[in-house]
């Protein structure tokens, strides 16, 4: 049991490997029915599929790419008590070809309210500080109650009925910066994302920009520290093998970073996807790109302790 928690991490979050069949295929072993899927090709440049129950079976978003919402009839069919059955598409299930899928579960769809709109539907779970919420953009001021009970440490909106880029708010950037995650821009100020207002324990703000309101459907993913379980921050890089280490209070099982000075990609590294069988994760994916996983060698290598993480290159 981690400690400061009275759950298993992995009742809410779940990195899980399989491999395409080209055929209806069932993934298990995630250990929970999720809510929130995301699908990426380690063995081929495909895009990044993101998918979840609040939107819908079959419905994807690339989170690499501006696109609108797609529908695969044959991507993300259902989701199963252990996992969820794909069906026959090559970008979530090419035969032969190796896959990672990240699960998130939330679960309460009931019981929301409070701000200026009104949700259409939602997945939230207090206990693991993690939701997923649409609403109908209105392309002025206005405030979205997320359901966390805390205030959130992560936002990431998309208007999903038209191309339009990703945005995110994090706490250690502040409500006057903006980042784009389908890209390598360094963080950015702009008064329209966030209306320069910081979220609290019921709702988050945006103002008019397309991006986090637009006049459309629009997602919203939202996360909030809870120790033991989840840490949002920031740190400083060295340029060192012997790289700073940076503490989350527990073991990570999934760390996402970008450098938000300058203009470089995003990575992801999770604990499934290691050959070393030890600490040190080599392999990399990164989320703004369709890119195949990469290989570290010596210049990305991430060490996974008890107590957060620490660059090896």
């Amino acid at each position: 049991m981690a400690a400061y928690i009275s759950f298993q991490p992995t009742d809410f979050f779940s990195p899980t490997l399989y491999t395409g069949t080209g055929s209806e295929l069932a993934v298990t072993g995630v250990g929970f029915q999720p809510d929130m899927t995301w699908i990426k090709s380690r063995s081929s440049v495909l895009n990044h599929y993101l998918y979840d129950t609040v939107r819908g079976a079959t419905k994807n978003l690339a989170p690499n790419d501006t696109d609108a919402e797609g529908t695969t009839a044959e991507g993300l069919k259902s989701w199963q008590s252990d996992g969820f059955t794909l069906g026959t598409s090559g970008g979530e299930n090419g035969s032969s070809v190796t896959y990672v899928s990240w699960n998130w579960k939330m679960g309460t769809t009931s019981g929301l309210s409070g701000g200026t709109i009104t949700p259409s539907s939602y997945s939230i779970s207090t206990t693991a500080g993690q939701s997923v919420i649409a609403y109908t953009g209105t392309a002025s001021t206005a405030t979205i109650p997320h359901g966390l009970g805390v205030k959130p440490d992560l936002i990431i909106t998309k208007q999903y009925n038209t191309g339009r880029n990703w945005s995110s708010y994090r706490s250690s950037l502040g409500a006057t910066k903006y980042m784009t995650p389908n890209s390598t821009a360094a963080s950015a100020t702009g008064t329209t994302y966030w209306n320069d207002t910081e979220p609290d324990a019921t709702v988050f703000t945006v103002g008019s920009a397309d991006e986090t309101n637009g006049s459309g459907t629009m997602i919203a993913y939202c996360f909030a520290d809870i120790k033991g379980y989840s840490k949002f921050g920031s740190y400083k890089g060295n340029g060192n093998a012997d790289g700073q280490f940076v503490y989350t209070g527990f073991r990570p099982a999934y760390v996402i970073a970008k450098n938000t000075a300058g203009t470089y990609n995003w990575i992801v590294v999770d604990d499934k996807r290691s050959t070393s069988g030890k600490n040190v994760v080599d392999y990399y994916l990164n989320p703004n790109l369709a890119d195949a996983e990469g290989s570290s060698g010596t210049s990305r290598d991430l060490d996974l302790l008890s107590n957060g993480f620490k660059f090896r290159g």
